[in-house]
């Protein structure tokens, strides 16, 4: 794929767009699966799902820092024109997915008791939970390679074909619960085992495109190399912070919801609200990961002129598109929570309000996910990670902790506005001072010719 020939708008047709799809409906699918849960099951059963999230977003973390570790090597060797580094990291890549991942798989399911008791899983609901755990971690391994083969498939020329697996896995999910919870009526197990079963079918759609050598990557041989192993983590590192952020963004607002007193109310807001944020976040995160195999690519070829007109491109794309979810969920948003709170008129007011406050966030996110993306893809590890780890730990914390007092509850609604803020002077600094050292490193290599 020489993406020297391709305008950026058709970079965004090919590869953002598709991208964005693809990992809006896989988020999708996780929320329909909870409206199903709790519609059919009851609040125990949602209840035991929840205390499970921690595992398939550590799962889903765990995919990410394989898959774009790997696709930032892949992409950046065909910018030098070396297929045969790209081709060696895919498969040394493919070897440990499946051995680790089959690995979680059996110890997973062994003990998944204890591992929903250090959840914190109660007696009421620790039966359901184990059942969820067992049947999700069975499967879990297609999960992984879903998430790896769709990044494989994106980085060697197919985005559509990344998207139309997402898109199908996500589907196959929502019809399976239906059939699984009603006509079969085999409650959380089904619910589990349609969770595990819809990355099946992804699976399915991605292995033909290695099998049958469509490109430049396909199955074969490969030396075992620590060395490479190694890179793969490295570069993967910022995009697994950004994932399992999201778990622990939540554990801390739960925390701070419950010390400032708002009880049941105040869990159950944050709750809906995450849902309109997670849709929003993927299509953030979507577009920041549909741009990375160019954006890989040009690095190898030294393109700098493409980078920087691809990131101003992309940057007014997602922050435009962060100032548009923030309007509609500021004069839309209780039509959406109406779908999950559709019986207490006090929670819905409520939660339409904090919300409006909450949203701020969405522009300054969508700017920081895309520059970890474009840090990530160019080599710039451990700025990524310095603005990675700024948007979910320390800043969130001390906001949480610090606002509150300050501008009572209207405060704790704003941490994470604050902490993206922070963390977007923090990215800009880190931004300028990875072109700088590009700029001396052309230099130096000119003068030096």
């Amino acid at each position: 794929m020489d993406y020297n020939k391709m305008k950026t708008s058709t970079l965004f047709l090919k590869y953002v767009i598709p991208q964005m799809i693809g990992l809006v409906f896989n988020s999708i699918y996780f929320i329909v699966d909870g409206m199903f849960i709790g519609r059919r099951l009851g609040t125990n059963a949602l209840a035991a799902a929840g205390v499970a999230v921690p595992v398939v977003e550590i799962m889903i973390a765990l995919s990410m820092l394989i898959a774009v570790g790997t696709g930032v090597i892949i992409s950046s060797a065909n910018g030098r024109g070396d297929t045969k580094m790209a081709r060696n990291a895919f498969n040394l890549s493919m070897v440990f997915t499946v051995g680790f991942s089959v690995a979680i798989a059996v110890l997973g399911v062994l003990f998944a008791q204890p591992m929903a008791r250090f959840l914190g899983a109660g007696d009421v609901i620790l039966g359901d939970t184990v059942t969820y755990l067992q049947y999700f971690l069975a499967f879990s391994p297609f999960l992984v390679l879903s998430f790896t083969l769709s990044t494989y498939a994106r980085n060697d020329g197919k985005p559509g074909l990344a998207m139309w697996s997402l898109l199908i896995g996500s589907i196959s999910n929502i019809v399976l619960d239906y059939v699984f919870m009603y006509p079969l009526d085999m409650g959380i197990a089904g619910a589990a085992l349609a969770t595990g079963l819809g990355p099946v079918f992804s699976v399915l759609i991605l292995l033909p495109h290695f099998l049958r050598k469509k490109g430049n990557l396909y199955f074969q041989k490969t030396r075992f190399s620590l060395k490479l192993l190694l890179k793969i983590g490295i570069n993967g590192l910022p995009a697994f912070v950004a994932e399992f952020s999201i778990g622990f963004v939540t554990l801390l607002y739960n925390l701070a919801i419950v010390k400032n007193g708002l009880g049941d109310d105040g869990l159950a807001a944050y709750v809906v609200i995450g849902y309109a944020a997670l849709i929003c976040l993927t299509a953030f995160l979507g577009a920041a990961q549909g741009v990375q195999p160019a954006i890989s690519y040009f690095t190898g070829a030294e393109e700098w002129g493409r980078i920087r007109r691809l990131f101003k491109a992309t940057v007014w794309f997602n922050v435009l598109m962060g100032i548009l979810f923030y309007v509609l969920l500021f004069f839309g948003g209780r039509l959406f929570f109406s779908i999950f709170i559709d019986t207490n008129a006090e929670l819905l007011a409520f939660t339409s309000g904090v919300g409006q406050i909450y949203f701020s966030n969405l522009p300054l996110a969508a700017f920081n996910i895309l520059l970890i993306s474009f840090l990530q893809s160019m080599g710039n590890t451990g700025s990524a990670m310095a603005v990675s780890l700024s948007r979910s730990t320390l800043p969130v914390f001390v906001f949480l902790t610090v606002l509150p007092a300050l501008l009572g509850q209207t405060g704790l609604w704003l941490a994470v506005a604050f902490a993206e803020a922070v963390t977007l002077l923090l990215g800009v600094l880190l931004w300028k001072r990875a072109w700088a050292a590009k700029r001396k490193s052309v230099t130096a290599r000119a003068d030096a010719g």
